[in-house]
């Protein structure tokens, strides 16, 4: 067993999910750390404020640069993948300048039709984290490509030393929402600028390298799936994720809002510490395993399985304990965030496990499928949570229902993942 233990140590991928595990871990627990403090200071009508305006930042964010930055590991040249580096940041600029003029224009009608008049001073903020969301994808994709997960991990835990430290000292003299807003805007800058250090000390370490003039339009034209259909797909499936927090503060109040953040930032501790680092590990090596003719379904079901192995107990916890440990941690006035973290924890356990299939489809080239497959979630979500409010007039009963269906969503997509990787393993692989 211990030689076991040992030649699985010494395993690249297993090396780098661990590299990335543990900074991810040292930002979890610093963000625990501080959280009973802050939930304290700040109430749950803040964390709505912050939900809000973090839901709204989130379904744009995300396609800042209409996804090429994901390509950037793809490319066998150097040459190609900084190509993709200057196409990106050239598109996040130009969404940049959209967004503003958009906000200039259009920001109390806005405000009006999404029913959150009280943010509506937050909104100009937004072009700033699309700005910083773009770069910071860059960023860390070029880190990814590299397989420079320590600088990744560094910076990680950093970072969140930094935010919630920040969060803390400004509370104890200004416990308002819009220290949670502008500090949260100011940490993404933070975080970019940081991997952007990271990645200029890595380069003069290296030797130097020119490249020959890479035509970003025939690079955009080559990868231009990702735009067609990554960028819906993120872009939908962003917003069916910030859905329930601007429709529980449309239909329920800032309140309700604020118990569903903390619910979902809690429970995306696991992924983000084991989840998010066995997929930014996971996606080079499938990369790698379909040019070299591997078994990419045996791959992404051991991957599956042994994220469902590593997530059932915390998961489990909060589906059995969730209120009572939420009410201990965060205070009397959070017990029903627990409430609302056992059914978000359903959805959230089977979005862990999927973790593999989704960052395989754009190798299956998958992601026609994956935009259906997330128009067809996101239309579900808004059905179940209007049912949970026209029907029943409930916000638990309309977080169980959204709880339930992302369960079942995510499973279909492991399966349907699993089939279209034994497909392809058909046609293109060479399994031994």
């Amino acid at each position: 067993m211990k030689d076991k233990l040992v030649s699985l140590s010494r395993k690249p991928f297993v090396r780098n999910v661990f590299i990335m595990a543990t900074g991810t871990a040292a930002a979890q627990i610093i963000t625990m750390a501080f959280s009973p403090i802050i939930t304290r200071m700040y109430g749950p009508e803040s964390f709505g404020v912050l939900g809000v305006f973090m839901a709204m930042v989130g379904i744009i964010g995300p396609v800042a640069a209409l996804t090429y930055p994901i390509a950037i590991v793809l490319p066998k040249s150097d040459a190609n993948a900084k190509g993709l580096v200057r196409l990106a940041l050239y598109i996040t600029l130009i969404v940049t300048v959209v967004a503003t003029l958009i906000l200039i224009l259009f920001n109390r009608p806005l405000a009006r039709l999404l029913q959150i008049e009280e943010i509506s001073p937050f909104l100009y903020l937004v072009p700033l984290v699309v700005l910083f969301s773009g770069v910071l994808q860059v960023v860390q994709q070029w880190l990814i490509r590299n397989k420079q997960f320590g600088i990744t991990a560094r910076v990680t835990s950093l970072h969140a030393l930094l935010l919630q430290s920040s969060i803390v000292g400004v509370g104890l003299f200004y416990p308002m929402s819009i220290i949670l807003v502008t500090l949260s805007t100011a940490g993404q800058a933070l975080k970019a600028f940081m991997l952007f250090i990271g990645v200029r000390k890595s380069q003069s370490k290296g030797s130097k390298t020119t490249y020959k003039p890479v035509s970003l339009k025939k690079l955009a034209k080559k990868y231009r799936d990702f735009p067609l259909f990554r960028a819906p797909e993120v872009f939908l499936n962003a917003a069916s994720q910030s859905l329930p927090i601007l429709l529980l503060t449309s239909f329920f109040g800032p309140a309700s809002a604020g118990f569903y953040t903390l619910g979902k930032t809690v429970l995306g501790a696991p992924s983000q510490l084991i989840g998010k680092s066995v997929g930014d590990v996971f996606y080079p090596r499938i990369s790698e395993a379909a040019k070299n003719h591997e078994n990419l379904s045996n791959l992404i079901t051991k991957a599956t399985i042994a994220l469902g192995a590593i997530g059932i107990i915390p998961f489990g916890l909060v589906i059995i304990f969730g209120p009572w440990l939420f009410s201990f941690v965060f205070g009397e006035n959070w017990v029903i965030a627990g409430e609302y973290a056992r059914w978000i924890a359903l959805w959230y356990f089977f979005g862990f496990m999927n973790k593999p299939c989704v960052r395989a489809l754009p190798v299956l080239s998958a992601q026609a499928f994956h935009l259906i497959f997330t128009l067809l979630m996101l239309i579900i979500r808004v059905t179940v949570l209007a049912i949970g409010y026209y029907v029943f007039a409930s916000d638990l009963v309309a977080i169980a229902f959204f709880g339930v269906s992302g369960a079942i969503l995510n499973i279909c997509l492991i399966l349907i993942t699993i089939r279209i990787s034994k497909n392809y393993d058909n046609q293109y692989g060479d399994i031994k």
